[in-house]
């Protein structure tokens, strides 16, 4: 990891899948969604614009999950399952990262995460994106 604090080292549960990305606003972009796949899989993510990612190790044991249009490709190991990252449908230049997969960051670091009206998709409405609320974490004393 260089000493951008925007470019950040991740990887997969079991370490097969070894990356580097370099996030397109930091932590400002945080966000999680409703949609029916994002709502199963409860990830925060964080974005990364199209060449931010760059696969070190592992790229074949890399799978892929598209559904419904099939514009997102969601990706994750194949050893061990864990959903690294993923193109979004909505703006394919951008990659959405799973913030638990990178070095140092955990979902729980964040008091408050926006999460996004999947559901009633921009692509599908034509409409804005829409807030549907927030994440809230509050830590026990």
């Amino acid at each position: 990891m260089t000493g951008d604090t925007n470019t950040r080292s991740g990887q997969c549960h079991c370490g097969a899948v070894q990356f580097q990305v370099t996030l397109s606003d930091g932590f400002n972009s945080i966000r999680r969604c409703t949609c029916s796949y994002c709502r199963m899989r409860g990830a925060v993510v964080v974005m990364a614009e199209m060449g931010g990612i760059d696969i070190l190790q592992g790229a074949e044991v890399l799978t892929s999950y598209r559904f419904h249009t099939g514009a997102a490709q969601h990706f994750f190991c194949s050893r061990c399952g864990i959903y690294t990252h993923h193109q979004r449908r909505s703006d394919q230049s951008l990659y959405a990262v799973n913030v638990a997969c990178l070095g140092g960051v955990s979902p729980f670091d964040f008091a408050e995460v926006p999460v996004m009206d999947g559901i009633n998709h921009t692509s599908d409405t034509g409409k804005p994106t829409r807030r549907a609320g927030t994440l809230v974490y509050i830590r026990a004393s």
